[in-house]
């Protein structure tokens, strides 16, 4: 046995439908489409969320909320994430682009410091927020929060 003769197992396969291949192939005519409407017509695609003439499910149900365009949206970064990157890589100074270079926000995310988990090492952070908390904590190490 080798590359050249590999095929898959006996009955393991089926060869696809041809349709429309005249009326002896028993798949003519209408090439099982039915008769007239839609479905049977060329270039025809079902709309997404189309439940056969119902009234679709996002139009029965009615709309509820909003949502507020003036929020500001904060990444999260908890003092226990900055402990375990000042174990693992020795850094002390931490701004948005030690945090971006590090994975812990994107391009153009906002940062909070938040006071989960345990800090026992002195460091500097520069972040648009902290929590109350969190600021006591990093000053009573001796450590910097500064407020972008």
């Amino acid at each position: 046995m080798d590359l050249s003769n590999l095929k898959p197992a006996a009955g393991s396969t089926k060869a696809k439908k041809r349709i429309g291949r005249g009326e002896g192939s028993g798949r003519g005519g209408t090439s099982t489409k039915g008769h007239k409407g839609a479905q049977s017509r060329s270039g025809y695609s079902r709309k997404p969320g189309f439940e056969g003439g119902q009234m679709p499910l996002y139009r029965r149900v009615p709309k509820s909320g909003f949502k507020n365009i003036n929020r500001v949206y904060y990444t999260a970064i908890n003092l226990s994430t900055l402990q375990y990157l000042v174990q693992t890589k020795n850094i002390t100074v931490f701004d948005k682009d030690v945090m971006r270079a590090n994975g812990l926000l994107g391009k153009n995310d906002l940062v909070k410091i938040l006071a989960k988990g345990e800090l026992t090492a002195k460091i500097e952070v520069k972040a648009h927020a902290f929590s109350q908390k969190a600021v006591q904590i990093i000053e009573a190490l001796g450590g910097v929060a500064t407020k972008l």
